[in-house]
């Protein structure tokens, strides 16, 4: 037997919205057990999120710290935001997450991994990209607010974070996957081995 997630879609006999947000909403379904019961679940509704994992030519990536209030933690992340519009390719939005969040741009895209964040309680899909040949991006830095005016921007040897996620000095969700996978890759085929950027994405299914 295959070790692949699969599709599957349980009978759900009613559902309700009872909270709306900004960005996501919170959806309670009326869900169909297999022994006959119904059960709600309640869960958020999210649009799905891209991240990048840049990789410069010294083995360093590219890493964020920013205010996450929730866990109340100034987390190191990589550069990571929401798809905002609805059947966006998700290589457009993290090209334009890695120039608003670092000003750099990059030359190799790949898929490095695809994720569910919690799918116990929330539907949120995110597509982790490599970044390669990295440069700087042309014309003014994006103009940033809130949390994000506060960031901090480093470079930091890949093997380095790897060590901080094992000894649970590392959190953030996107990060953690996103060196993991990077140093089986690294390991395994190589790199080059890696998904095409524009990979399908059932989750989050975009016109190329």
């Amino acid at each position: 037997m295959a070790i692949k997630d699969t599709p599957e879609q349980w009978q759900v006999t009613a559902t309700t919205t009872p909270f709306r947000g900004n960005k996501t909403s919170v959806r309670t379904d009326d869900v169909v057990m297999p022994d006959g019961t119904v059960v709600k679940r309640d869960y958020q509704v999210h649009p799905g999120s891209v991240a990048v994992l840049a990789l410069d030519g010294e083995g360093r990536v590219l890493v964020l710290r920013q205010y996450r209030h929730p866990v109340r933690q100034k987390l190191w992340e990589i550069p990571a935001g929401l798809l905002d519009v609805p059947g966006e390719n998700p290589l457009h939005a993290a090209q334009r997450e890695l120039y608003e969040e670092a000003h750099v741009k990059a030359e190799d895209w790949r898929v490095l991994s695809d994720v569910y964040t919690t799918p116990g309680g929330c539907d949120e899909a995110v597509r982790i990209f490599l970044a390669r040949e990295l440069s700087e991006a042309e014309g003014d830095r994006f103009e940033v607010s809130e949390e994000e005016a506060d960031m901090e921007l480093a470079r930091v040897p890949l093997d380095e974070l790897v060590q901080g996620v094992l000894a649970g000095d590392l959190h953030n969700t996107c990060l953690v996957v996103g060196v993991l996978s990077a140093v089986a890759a690294r390991g395994g085929e190589g790199f080059d081995a890696l998904r095409p950027a524009e990979a399908p994405w059932p989750a989050r299914p975009f016109v190329a």
